[in-house]
């Protein structure tokens, strides 16, 4: 019999989020364990095996939609159908990429050559080079050719790092919220069931057309990946939130916001990076609490009504968006 392995190992040993453990399982692109009189998960070498390939085809940035086709498809030509697919947007991003190469090559040439001049900028407005440059499209990763595991990895955290162009700066409105906790396995599921019931019994998508959804760690996952969460939705100045859920009051802010597809939340770290590396902003998240609110980090779904909109047909989402949002704060001057 395989070696099982935890939870906690498994994150340590791949560098894998808990959450993202728990997306990939409940998507059904890995499976887990239950040992007997053991509370936690567990994974075998096979689902070992399948992470680590999917580790592999995210670096190389595979979305998820096609590693599912990847891995429901044994057949050859479906797997280079995804790969060739994945070359061809490639081969147009390094055409695009080449041309800025050669525009800015020609620009430093010509700024040596009038170093002691007056600078001018001519050059732009050439005709030629502007219709250049104007069809020219970049998706928001750039990605290049790599040769090996190391270069990948150290190719794709520099592709993936976050800049003032990546975060949009939101501001969120003070807003009543119907709030439901669980603490147990599964927790994400089980506090959304709740949530997407109570928004369609009591019709707030057409009291409440312009209803937020919330969600953080509450609390954050232990060593084994025993955790709780907890999910929000926005309510009417007066609304009655019946039990179980509660009614709270969200007091809104300054946030730093990042959208990512539905399962990428390893993001989370790269937006940190970003906060900290900002000359402009800075973190400010309530730390005393600790892991009971994510430190006032949130998610939020987006087109969240037109999702809940399709129950009880609900199907499972792995294109949803996130934005991911981090409090934050103009530093002093």
């Amino acid at each position: 019999m395989s070696q099982l392995q935890t939870v906690r190992t498994v994150s340590k040993n791949l560098g894998i989020s808990n959450r993202m453990l728990r997306y990939y399982e409940q998507i059904g692109l890995i499976k887990s364990q239950r040992k007997d009189d053991y509370a936690y998960r567990v994974y075998d070498e096979d689902a070992m095996r399948r992470l680590r390939q999917i580790i592999i085809l995210r670096k190389l940035h595979v979305p998820v939609k096609q590693i599912r086709e990847i891995f429901d498809n044994n057949d050859a030509v479906c797997v280079i159908d995804v790969f060739e697919r994945n070359i061809s947007e490639l081969d147009k991003q390094i055409t695009a990429l080449s041309t800025v190469k050669v525009i800015l090559s020609q620009l430093v040439l010509e700024l040596h050559e009038k170093a002691n001049m007056r600078l001018q900028l001519d050059y732009l407005s050439d005709s030629s080079v502007f219709a250049i440059v104007d069809s020219i499209s970049f998706p928001q990763n750039i990605i290049r050719e790599e040769t090996n595991m190391n270069e990948l990895s150290n190719a794709n955290e520099t592709l993936n790092r976050l800049t003032d162009t990546n975060v949009r700066i939101v501001y969120l409105p003070p807003s009543d919220v119907a709030a439901y906790q669980y603490v147990g396995d599964e927790p994400e599921a089980h506090v959304g069931q709740v949530i997407d019931t109570f928004v369609l019994e009591n019709g707030l998508i057409k009291i409440k057309p312009d209803l937020r959804h919330y969600g953080f760690n509450a609390p954050d996952p232990d060593e084994n990946g025993y955790h709780g969460y907890e999910m929000w939705v926005t309510v009417p100045d007066g609304f009655e939130v019946p039990h179980p859920l509660v009614k709270k009051r969200f007091d809104g802010g300054l946030y730093g916001s990042h959208m990512i597809m539905m399962g990428a939340f390893d993001e989370w770290q790269k937006l940190f990076e970003w906060v900290g590396n900002s000359e402009i902003y800075e973190y400010r998240g309530d730390a005393s609490k600790g892991k009971e609110n994510m430190n006032g980090l949130m998610e939020e779904y987006l087109n969240y009504i037109s999702y809940v909109s399709l129950m009880p047909i609900k199907p499972s989402n792995p294109n949803g968006q996130l934005d991911l949002l981090i409090p934050i704060k103009e530093k002093h001057k």
